[in-house]
């Protein structure tokens, strides 16, 4: 369960329904400083909320806590390296240091060499030392939670867009 990638995509579920914190609240008989602490990734709704959550916006519980964010623009972690990188970074950057050393030690070397040359202030040996021996599952894990953030980041810039047109 990655509290970043909920916090995010309860933002986006929110927004994309067209309602304000304070609206959200109000549908769910909470403070708007309940919805701001999800949004930003210091608190999580407890189960009862989850529920009413669900149903609000008619998916599941599941659903909320794992994200499954449809491709927008990747759909394996070798593509990382065709994304602009200052808007790679920008991804990257929600991650700390031993979840993206960890994604990447299932990645080719040139994804490596790209994505350290974005971080130089990372000592990604260092790290991958430090980490040691890593269940491959706990890699791929990992990779899924970045591609997925990516994406989930791809499909708020097209709502963007949308809306600039509208």
């Amino acid at each position: 369960m990655n509290m970043n990638m909920i916090s995010k995509y309860l933002r986006f579920l929110r927004k994309g329904h067209n309602y304000t914190q304070d609206d959200l609240a109000k549908k769910l008989n909470i403070s708007r400083q309940a919805v701001s602490k999800w949004e930003t990734g210091t608190a999580i709704p407890d189960l009862e909320v989850l529920l009413k959550i669900s149903k609000l916006y008619d998916i599941t519980i599941n659903d909320l806590l794992e994200p499954k964010i449809q491709p927008q623009k990747i759909t394996d972690f070798e593509q990382i390296s065709s994304i602009p990188e200052k808007e790679l970074k920008e991804v990257l950057e929600q991650f700390d240091t031993n979840s993206l050393v960890t994604a990447f030690m299932g990645a080719s070397p040139e994804t490596n060499r790209f994505c350290e040359r974005l971080f130089p202030d990372i000592d990604f040996e260092m790290a991958r030392k430090s980490i040691g021996r890593i269940r491959i599952e706990t890699v791929e894990d990992m990779q899924n939670q970045i591609i997925a953030m990516i994406n989930l980041q791809a499909v708020q810039e097209s709502v963007k867009e949308t809306e600039k047109i509208d």
